[in-house]
């Protein structure tokens, strides 16, 4: 069975860091691009972040940009995201979702958050207040 799993959500006062998990069961992430997306309550699904795993390119939303990371381990197969200064507006639940990709990387960065998905996690919940 194939299936995207996040984790590392929870409670955390404005300034602090969180760190997501999206690891990958039944296949691997190595051919894969991989996104992160939110979704806040009565908001639209945002993308936040993606990374092609071929060649490491990255992307960030410019919400996100200089205080969110993300990195991939190939042994655990697994997708990171760390965030850092976070604000309440951050406070949403997180997906992240993979596709097989077999362009560039570069080409990935500028399509990732338009680009269909063919697999999706079950989100984890990120809040953050004081």
């Amino acid at each position: 069975q194939l299936q995207l799993v996040e984790s590392g959500g929870g409670l955390v006062q404005p300034g602090g860091s969180l760190r997501l998990s999206c690891a990958a069961s039944g296949f691997t992430l190595d051919n894969y691009a991989i996104g992160w997306f939110r979704q806040a309550p009565g908001k639209e699904r945002e993308g936040v972040s993606c990374i092609f795993r071929g060649d490491g390119s990255t992307s960030y939303a410019e919400s996100v940009k200089g205080r969110f990371i993300i990195s991939k381990n190939s042994v655990k197969n697994t997708v990171y995201l760390q965030m850092n200064s976070l604000t309440p507006e951050d406070t949403a639940v997180y997906y992240c979702a993979a596709v097989p990709w077999y362009y560039s990387g570069t080409y990935y960065s500028s399509v990732c958050y338009t680009t269909p998905y063919d697999y999706w996690g079950q989100g984890t919940q990120v809040t953050v207040s004081s």
